[in-house]
């Protein structure tokens, strides 16, 4: 699916105000205010705005830099995307790991109905070795008693199903 510069900062918005938590997207203004507090540099809201809107469609560098700083997103994805492009064709220049970060954003954004595990997407997509993630994660799973164990410790409110057994299936 093509989409525009605008559409992307937009939807960065969105998953900047899932990842802190607000249950919603972020206000432009907002942007700019934690850009200002957490970088010690911003552009103005109404400059966003042209962006969004497509009034400005192309960025300067100084401005590409500082979004993606950020928003951590590669420099390059804020562009409008070129006609007939795919998402799911994959360029040879992309690396592995950036493909593997597409792929738990967009699933992110597929469960955006459920916030835990949205947020656990994401929190993989913005880890610096998500694929070193993911095989920990195995380890884990892997491992008898392990998520029943870490899961009282380091997120003993989370309103969680009933865990699967090992087999990946519900006991009964």
């Amino acid at each position: 699916m093509q989409m525009t510069l605008g559409e992307k900062l937009r939807y960065l918005r969105e998953v900047e105000g899932t990842l802190r938590g607000l249950g919603r997207e972020m206000t432009q203004q907002e942007v700019v205010r934690a850009m200002k507090t957490e970088m010690r540099e911003s552009i103005s809201q109404s400059y966003l705005s042209q962006i969004e809107s497509g009034a400005r469609p192309h960025l300067t560098n100084d401005t590409r830099l500082l979004l993606s700083k950020f928003f951590k997103v590669h420099p390059g994805y804020l562009v409008t995307d070129p006609d007939g492009f795919h998402t799911e064709l994959m360029s040879d220049v992309r690396s592995n790991e950036d493909n593997l970060d597409l792929w738990l954003i967009e699933g992110a954004e597929r469960f955006r109905r459920d916030p835990q595990v949205s947020a656990a997407l994401l929190a993989l997509a913005r880890h610096p070795d998500s694929r070193r993630c993911l095989m920990l994660l195995e380890g884990v799973i892997d491992t008898p008693g392990l998520v029943d164990r870490l899961m009282s410790v380091l997120k003993p409110e989370a309103d969680l199903p009933k865990p699967l057994n090992g087999a990946g299936r519900k006991p009964s």
